[in-house]
């Protein structure tokens, strides 16, 4: 479902992490940067080495994965999608930090619908970027589209173009109903077309219809969702419902916590990775705030604005 972590020259068992430093080794060719930890705002003239440029080459690449595994968190299909939590137009921008210090930002927008393979789509896009003081170490420039049926019952087609340091790709994910398959392309990688059940959604797709989700503390939901390489069946657990603050505002929202069986990377070598994402109890089921706890650090988002949101439905405030 999620692409290897990092594409970069080390892996993680080349990574050892204590409170006071990062030391990066590179066994190949028998060398080691040791970076002390600051114990004062970081100012760009303060990162003198390449170990601290490495630390945010991770910070970029885990949030890629954390959106990813968000997005492909599956849901309950027990109920028809009422197609009331969205609507073209919206616009959620949040803000990305590792531990404390900001990485850049990440948008998700609600662009107006297409017409595309004979039916009418809903079209959805996710752009991440880094910050310019991230830039001088590791930049990221990302952005996915997806496109729905207008009743969300399954994805048409999935686009993502990756700008992270040197990295590009420009990943095509197919979807054939007829024959019941998605298929995977990257320019000069055209992979077998893996095969699919119905319902089946992209990893950005599969979060919009989330949010007509029905749900109940202590409740486990769950959907199937592939990114053309895995086609597997999510699941997250409700965990309770609590009053969250973030620079958006304060909202009544229920904590919900994805299984990580099939995350690669960073997330499968940690051994108590947890990703943690807060959804707004009301009838728009906003994603306000995400948290992810891996061996390298911790990570987190908070929703910042919120633009184009529809009104309530008649007669029912809180969309429960």
């Amino acid at each position: 479902m999620i692409e290897p972590l990092i594409d970069g020259p080390f892996g993680l068992d080349d990574i050892r992490v204590s409170a006071d430093a990062f030391v990066i080794q590179f066994p190949k060719v028998k060398m080691q940067m040791k970076t002390a930890m600051p114990h004062r705002p970081i100012g760009r003239g303060s990162i003198k080495d390449a170990g601290c440029r490495y630390a945010f080459r991770w910070t970029a690449a885990v949030w890629t994965v954390v959106w990813l595994c968000i997005a492909g968190t599956a849901w309950s299909a027990d109920s028809p999608f009422p197609s009331r939590a969205f609507r073209p137009g919206e616009r959620l921008t949040f803000i990305l930090k590792w531990t404390i210090i900001p990485a850049g930002e990440a948008v998700l927008e609600v662009l107006p619908q297409e017409h595309m393979a004979g039916v009418d789509a809903h079209h959805f896009v996710l752009t991440a970027r880094s910050n310019a003081f991230v830039d001088a170490f590791y930049m990221v420039r990302d952005r996915i589209d997806a496109w729905a049926d207008s009743g969300m019952r399954q994805s048409l087609l999935y686009r993502k173009k990756q700008h992270e340091g040197s990295t590009r790709r420009d990943i095509t994910v197919s979807f054939d109903w007829e024959e019941m398959t998605a298929q995977y392309t990257n320019p000069g990688e055209v992979r077998e077309p893996i095969p699919i059940v119905a319902g089946t959604f992209d990893p950005l797709s599969i979060f919009y219809w989330s949010r007509s989700a029905n749900l109940v503390v202590g409740g486990r939901i769950q959907r199937s969702v592939t990114d053309g390489k895995k086609h597997v069946m999510g699941v997250a657990d409700v965990v309770r419902r609590e009053t969250v603050t973030v620079p958006a505002g304060t909202f009544d929202a229920f904590l919900i916590e994805p299984d990580l069986a099939h995350v690669g990377g960073v997330f499968e070598k940690s051994p108590d990775a947890k990703i943690q994402l807060w959804v707004s109890a009301d009838y728009r089921r906003l994603p306000v705030k995400l948290k992810s706890k891996v061996i390298v650090g911790s990570f987190s988002g908070e929703l910042v604005s919120v633009t184009g949101s529809g009104p309530p439905p008649s007669g029912n405030q809180s969309g429960e």
